[in-house]
């Protein structure tokens, strides 16, 4: 089991509050050409990444109501294999809707999501994966937010930043924690974050390490291409 003593301080479901709230006051100021601009997922506009947001809900309603074999089934039943054609048929199918309709389908769905998920604090959710504490889903759907937040630009402000930058980096230890036991992560002396995988190790500061483990590092960084690999948990 993953040790989550590095989450202690925060509150993921105030953290999921916060950052849905970010993307929907982003959102709603966005016109015309605005919605058409890249990102930073590969062949993604900003409004292919709204509507990623809104299928993403469908996963989170289904695990509410216990009813994934349905959600797999609707997808599955299409061609999909793997998360790649999950989230490309959730964004083609809303391929027709205006940015409007897709904002009011995510925000009503997200809230939905942040509310009944607080509830079950200190229980698990039915998963995908099977039962998982409620309070770590809330952790990931926090950084998913978070993540696709800085995909499309939406502006930090100075007093959002260093409490942005604290939480995600813990969650990105945990996420090396749960889902890459291989890698070992400890801090540096210096600052920073030593990681080590297989022959390879480096120390990354907390917005590489963040990008590294969400899959974000530039395509440039010096990184050794096996430790990137192995840090990218969350991509």
């Amino acid at each position: 089991m993953p040790d989550d003593s590095v989450l202690a301080g925060h509150d993921p479901y105030d953290l999921m509050d916060a950052e849905a709230a970010r993307l929907d006051a982003w959102f709603s100021g966005l016109e015309g050409a605005a919605w058409d601009r890249p990102t930073a997922c590969d062949g993604w506009d900003v409004q292919d990444v709204l509507a990623h947001l809104a299928f993403g809900e469908e996963y989170n309603a289904a695990c509410l109501d216990e009813d994934i074999p349905t959600f797999f089934e609707r997808y599955t039943s299409r061609g999909a294999t793997d998360i790649n054609g999950f989230n490309a048929l959730g964004v083609t199918d809303r391929a027709d809707r205006t940015p409007d309709e897709l904002l009011d389908e995510w925000r009503e769905a997200c809230a939905r999501t942040r509310s009944e998920l607080r509830g079950l604090d200190g229980g698990d959710l039915t998963t995908g994966a099977g039962p998982y504490p409620a309070r770590w889903q809330a952790w990931h759907l926090a950084s998913e937010l978070a993540t696709h937040a800085d995909d499309i630009g939406v502006p930090e402000s100075h007093d959002e930043a260093a409490d942005r930058r604290a939480w995600r980096t813990a969650f990105a230890r945990f996420a090396l924690d749960e889902m890459r036991p291989d890698v070992t992560v400890e801090a540096a002396p210096d600052g920073g974050t030593l990681v080590r995988a297989g022959g390879a190790e480096a120390v990354l500061d907390d917005p590489e390490l963040t990008a590294a483990v969400n899959g974000r590092l530039p395509a440039d960084h010096p990184l050794d291409p096996e430790l990137r690999a192995a840090l990218s948990a969350l991509a």
